[in-house]
């Protein structure tokens, strides 16, 4: 599938202030499940410097830094995005304590993805969810994905939530309603309970208009020896394959945030407002032409 992704954020100030420097990740992952073929990022005031670089985790952030006040900051990112893979179950696990859970990680995977296994707190709640679907598919990790995955979407209502962390994975039981990055950081702690190294993934989903229109959208990632990172998202209850395309990685949600940066100016108020549009087609020929089809 070939996306055309145009992003408008808008940063508006009641008076003048200065502007911080910033971190924005905004620009598509490009691997082999998708490939960026082209990417524009404009700013408007223009920084007084920029810098590309790579983030912890690989994803690839702009560093930049202002001169002078500003009562507006505007963020406009255009991204053509060719999604690769339809088959998100191509593959094996290939090391035995991947098997059944829960998983006891050698020493080759525990420092490398100690950060994805690390949980912020202990929850007897999530212990016992998570123990109950392992047991249900007789601790088979394949099994316990893809139900898990499910069971979060078929059991929790979603909401927009436009602004604000994600709740606590228990919090979520106990209510039962939460936005998406709610359900992912569930669906994390209930993996890391059963020693499944799990990160959080922001980007897009070409779906349904409620996520392909309003919000950035987040779904994990769980990595298996054979398969590497494969997605999940609890959200629509299915694995990740050619609708989604992936931003930034981290193992905890603040790692992937769009931008990251402050602003200084007394008794300031401010807003924050954005605008995503997609396109497909068939080829990126039709794409780059003034006529697209397929718009959402």
């Amino acid at each position: 599938m070939f996306l055309r992704i145009q992003h408008l954020t808008k940063f508006s100030y009641s008076r003048p202030v200065f502007l911080e420097p910033m971190t924005v990740r905004l620009r598509p992952r490009s691997d082999c499940w998708q490939k960026l073929h082209q990417f524009k990022m404009e700013f408007n005031p223009l920084p007084e410097g920029t810098t590309e670089l790579v983030d912890l985790d690989g994803t690839s952030s702009t560093f930049l830094w202002f001169s002078d006040t500003h009562p507006a900051l505007n963020i406009t990112t255009t991204s053509w995005v060719e999604t690769l893979r339809e088959n998100p179950f191509d593959f094996i696990l290939k090391d035995p304590e991947f098997l059944e859970l829960p998983v006891h990680l050698s020493k080759d995977f525990q420092l490398p993805l100690a950060p994805c296994l690390r949980r912020s707190a202990e929850s007897t709640t999530v212990d016992d969810f998570a123990r109950g679907i392992a047991q249900e598919v007789n601790r088979n990790t394949v099994s316990f994905l893809s139900t898990l995955c499910s069971r979060i979407h078929e059991t929790m209502d979603i909401t927009l939530r436009l602004s604000g962390d994600p709740m606590s994975p228990e919090e979520l039981l106990a209510n039962n309603t939460g936005a998406c990055r709610d359900l992912t950081v569930l669906f994390m702690d209930a993996c890391r309970s059963q020693g499944l190294p799990a990160r959080y993934t922001s980007g897009y989903y070409y779906g349904d208009e409620e996520f392909s229109e309003r919000e950035l959208h987040a779904w994990a990632e769980v990595y298996l020896p054979g398969g590497g990172w494969r997605g999940y998202d609890p959200s629509i209850g299915l694995v990740v394959s050619n609708q989604h395309v992936a931003v930034a990685s981290g193992p905890t949600p603040i790692l992937t945030a769009p931008t990251t940066g402050n602003y200084r100016g007394t008794g300031v108020d401010s807003s924050l407002d954005f605008e995503i549009q997609m396109e497909t087609a068939e080829s990126l020929d039709a794409l780059l032409r003034p006529q697209h089809v397929g718009r959402k």
